[in-house]
């Protein structure tokens, strides 16, 4: 890795969202408040997950890694994001930026597996409900989960490989509030054909893989709950998998528009990286508690167990 030809820039410049100082202000207390409010809805979505044995099952144990996967995400650029706000000198070092682009990338492709990991087990669950426990072991699903983990972050460290050999020696300033790869790719000067091809390719083949696993399952899934005569059934089956496309649906269009097509000077590439990275990971906690009567009667068993462990 020829980290001697990044001599000539030794940090980067982060714009934000915002020069206005007033503006500032106002977005650091936003942005404070959405990050405690992300980090108190995962931790006890976790903690209801481990405490309460009635969610040791797949579907929760998948949800537990994907709370913990929007913990990290949103650890990952929301601090640094807090300190540019009230900050005078908005910079980061480039190893510090080489390494937050290394793991929104990984984290990104690791919950992107585990979704399509969580919709498997939804068409195990539904289409095939007698086989449930057999098809969905325990063995299986650890397996599926940290192949999840591996393959997001393999595919993240052959993209940062890759930019490890890149001089940047242009203009400093990365008009974003984090460091991703395609904010990098315009600051550097040299040739970065290939970088942007193989981040295409691999979020193409990782993001497209997975989404195709995802409608596959959804096809089968949709025909299996139609196929039930009861308009009951029917709405109990539909009603279990809705968490999990409103999380899909959050996560992908928004991930898909800033990784595929990037256009870094765009407002709206911002309010996209501010959407997956900032806003779904607060909100699917609450998609999975507000539409998830298991989660909520957990929860309030979980809140029980420890008033009366306080008396």
């Amino acid at each position: 890795m020829a980290w001697g030809n990044h001599s000539t820039i030794t940090e980067f410049f982060l714009l934000g969202l915002s020069t206005d100082p007033k503006i500032q202000v106002l977005l650091f207390v936003l942005f404070l408040g959405i990050y405690l409010q992300t980090l108190m809805g995962n931790l006890l979505m976790l903690l209801v997950i481990w405490v309460d044995f009635h969610l040791h099952t797949p579907m929760y144990f998948f949800l537990s890694h994907l709370s913990f996967l929007d913990l990290c995400f949103s650890s990952t650029t929301v601090p640094k994001l807090l300190e540019n706000l009230i900050s005078q000198r908005k910079t980061i070092s480039m190893q510090g930026c080489l390494a937050q682009a290394y793991f929104l990338f990984a984290i990104g492709g690791t919950e992107v597996c585990l979704l399509a990991v969580m919709a498997y087990d939804r068409y195990v669950a539904i289409c095939h409900p007698l086989l449930y426990s057999q098809m969905m072991s325990n063995q299986l699903c650890k397996g599926l989960v940290w192949g999840s983990w591996s393959v997001g972050f393999l595919d993240a460290l052959i993209n940062i490989l890759i930019a490890l050999d890149l001089d940047f020696c242009k203009d400093k300033c990365i008009p974003h509030y984090s460091c991703e790869l395609p904010s990098l790719f315009p600051l550097s000067c040299s040739d970065v054909s290939t970088n942007v091809t193989v981040m295409l390719c691999s979020s193409l083949l990782h993001g497209l893989g997975t989404c195709v696993l995802i409608i596959f399952s959804y096809t089968l899934i949709v025909s299996t709950i139609l196929s039930i005569s009861s308009s009951t059934g029917r709405s109990k089956a539909f009603s279990t998998c809705s968490s999990h496309i409103t999380a899909v649906l959050l996560f992908y269009c928004t991930s898909f528009i800033c990784y595929v097509m990037p256009n870094p000077d765009s407002p709206m590439e911002l309010i996209f990286s501010v959407q997956y990275n900032v806003i779904t990971p607060l909100v699917n906690p609450l998609i999975y508690s507000l539409k998830n009567n298991e989660v909520k009667v957990a929860v309030r068993r979980t809140f029980r167990k420890y008033l009366q462990y306080l008396r």
